[in-house]
């Protein structure tokens, strides 16, 4: 199998399950094909999670080890050896599900067959009415700019939603500024924590706290996978 029918496997894909896939999938993948690519098309091949990250724009190892859980899962990617964490390196085998399809009766096929025949009419229609006005509504002007949302986030990080909720009231009663730059400090500071990040954040809600750094973690218990419901011993005024 080449780049071209892994690359045709994969859109077809995600194209019919797009509850399922997200950007850091086809990104992984794709780095994971170029490697292989690189490497001559090893049957395995080392694919060090340090190095991916980098190659991708990817900081939290959580989201990203999420992910390629999920390629393994779809049948993309062979794990022939895990890593034991994001400074060594994954063992595996790219693939890509193999099924009794018909190659001309994709879902994706047909959508770009009738995309493709709909631009046609509408170029030729637009050929005989060239100096009239389509709509005398008032054109709005493009944007590209959709901007940072910091709940959405938030969210990316596998939170729960009614977590997430409840901490940016926090962060409301003490006025702190939902930035891209407050969020990324936010989450480098949960990727210095052992621990599950929804119980982390369960400890940082109830302790009334709209922001967090490691250091509040004093109580040594809470730091190895301690009981949740268990407060450290400062204030809340965080």
């Amino acid at each position: 199998m080449n780049g071209y029918e892994l690359s045709r496997k994969w859109f077809d894909f995600s194209f019919e399950n797009p509850e399922k896939v997200k950007p850091i999938h086809t990104a992984i993948y794709f780095f994971a094909v170029e490697h292989w690519n690189r490497l001559g098309g090893k049957d395995k091949f080392g694919f060090p999670s340090q190095m991916t990250m980098e190659a991708i724009g990817v900081k939290s190892y959580t989201t990203y080890g999420k992910a390629l859980k999920e390629l393994s899962e779809w049948g993309f990617i062979i794990f022939i050896e895990m890593s034991k964490n994001q400074y060594s390196a994954n063992i595996i085998s790219i693939c890509a599900p193999s099924k009794n399809e018909k190659a001309r009766d994709k879902a994706l096929d047909k959508a770009l067959i009738t995309h493709t025949s709909k631009q046609c009419e509408s170029t030729n229609q637009s050929t005989v009415s060239i100096d009239k006005p389509l709509t005398n509504k008032p054109i709005k002007p493009l944007t590209t700019d959709k901007g940072f949302s910091f709940r959405k986030s938030m969210c990316d990080l596998d939170l729960d939603k009614d977590l997430v909720s409840d901490f940016l009231k926090n962060r409301k009663l003490k006025k702190l500024a939902n930035t891209e730059t407050a969020f990324k400090k936010l989450e480098l500071e949960f990727e210095k924590v052992d621990m599950p990040i929804n119980k982390l954040m369960e400890i940082v809600v109830s302790n009334g706290w709209g922001s967090f750094k490691n250091s509040w973690l004093e109580n040594e218990k809470i730091k190895s996978y301690g009981n949740a419901n268990v407060s450290p011993t400062f204030g809340t005024n965080r």
